[in-house]
């Protein structure tokens, strides 16, 4: 039985695996060959495989579990990959290397010469992705049990964390952008299996952390009111902006009116945007791909809109400073990262009072809020189009705030200052 996994498992290696739905189809397909002992011999680690990324010394190792299917391909893709590790390559010259647990393939493991300090630790057996969740902590067991503390990059996926948390018993930070409950009970409904099933894990990450971290105090206020036990533990450290690469620009040319980027979801309300600007006179840019029902031109878009595919990272500056007003027309949000960029650049912005971004916005001071439907979000177009002055007061006071509460490296300090405080007690913790 175990030639036969091992054999599988080489059959999807980085030549031969199309993707992990094709992994999962291939090798699920004969499930009474697979039993958890056999799948766990073949995937032993040698003694070379957890070794990477460790050395003697004072330096602290940090596992990061990544969001349940979300892999570094999946960052790459979507254009995040720089803006997500900005922390952690900043966190390595400070003495912390970071150790990403991914739910990708092999192909993770080709951008680990772009992640100075991080190491990458994936499905590289080409697991079923079932079972590779099943057994993650297992499997990864020789990284993991060398590491100071763990953390998670959003709650969908904590429950991995805390597992290794209690078998080794290591400090966790559960941290989270948003709140996974909330999220699924605006898209499924608040009585959903969704949402409470998001609730229950969210409650049992939150109860076993050592620290729960979530980027705004609104955030922090919902946690302590849902969860009262873990009040004390709650920290807010918000999301970052790399502001030496978003700031303003003296030479810049202005393509177009209005600029969004995001996925198209609809969490994001891209239709509603869309009617707004139909019957005004003015050139809307949107970022992140069309909606999946107009990838053959079926959707109905407006001469004066123009759609791009997802832009790399670095890329961002100049294409917010190619509008005169950046759009942010969600239905709900965590602590939306693009948003601060483009303030962080010096743009005007617009968005909708909702959650996630009144904590960010103050109207007529940093930028427009504005309602969710089309004609709210059209009045607070013509009204800041029409008006330079005002574009440039909201302009100035965004800049200013975005370096004064989420600067790079202020979110550092308060990452290490935190890392620092949960480790002082292990530091000793043999790793080489």
């Amino acid at each position: 039985m175990k030639l036969v996994v091992r054999h599988r498992a080489a059959a999807f290696g980085s030549k031969g695996m199309t993707g992990q739905h094709d992994s999962e189809r291939q090798v699920g397909s004969s499930p009474k060959r697979l039993s958890q002992n056999s799948i766990l011999q073949a995937t032993r680690p040698t003694p070379e495989s957890g070794a990477a990324g460790f050395v003697t010394g004072s330096q602290i190792h940090l596992a990061l579990f990544f969001t349940r299917t979300i892999s570094l391909v999946t960052w790459d893709r979507q254009g995040i990959l720089e803006r997500e590790i900005a922390l952690y390559t900043r966190l390595a010259q400070r003495g912390v290397h970071t150790h990403f647990i991914t739910y990708g393939d092999r192909r993770d493991l080709a951008f680990e010469h772009r992640l100075p300090g991080i190491s990458v630790h994936c499905n590289r057996w080409g697991l079923p992705r079932r079972w590779y969740r099943r057994h993650l902590v297992r499997l990864h067991r020789r990284v993991l049990s060398r590491c100071h503390l763990y953390k998670t990059n959003q709650i969908d996926g904590g429950l991995a964390a805390v597992e290794a948390a209690r078998r080794w018993r290591r400090p966790l930070i559960a941290r989270c952008g948003y709140l996974w409950s909330d999220f699924a009970a605006e898209q499924y409904g608040g009585d959903s299996p969704e949402a409470r099933e998001a609730d229950r894990v969210e409650r049992e990450v939150f109860a076993a952390a050592d620290r729960c971290v979530v980027t705004t105090a609104a955030m922090a206020d919902r946690i302590a009111e849902r969860i009262p036990s873990v009040a004390k533990s709650i920290q807010v450290i918000p999301n970052y902006v790399d502001t030496a690469l978003f700031r303003p620009l003296e030479n810049r040319t202005e393509e177009v009116d209005l600029l969004f980027i995001g996925r198209w979801s609809p969490q994001k309300n891209i239709p509603a945007l869309i009617e707004a600007v139909r019957a005004l006179p003015v050139r809307l840019r949107l970022i992140g791909g069309r909606p999946p029902s107009s990838r053959t031109g079926e959707t109905d878009f407006p001469s004066r809109v123009e759609v791009l595919e997802p832009q790399p990272h670095h890329c961002l500056p100049e294409l917010i400073h190619s509008a005169k007003v950046f759009v942010l027309p969600s239905l709900y949000e965590g602590h939306p990262k693009v948003l601060i960029e483009a303030m962080a650049c010096g743009r005007p912005v617009i968005a909708a009072d909702v959650p996630g971004i009144r904590q960010v916005v103050r109207h007529e001071h940093n930028g427009l809020l504005c309602g969710t439907e089309a004609g709210s979000i059209r009045a607070a177009i013509v009204r800041l189009l029409g008006d330079e002055r005002l574009r440039r007061r909201l302009a100035e006071n965004a800049r200013r705030d975005a370096v004064a509460l989420y600067g790079l490296d202020h979110v550092v300090n308060r990452e290490l200052a935190l890392i620092e405080e949960l480790t002082k007690h292990g530091r000793n913790l043999h790793v080489a």
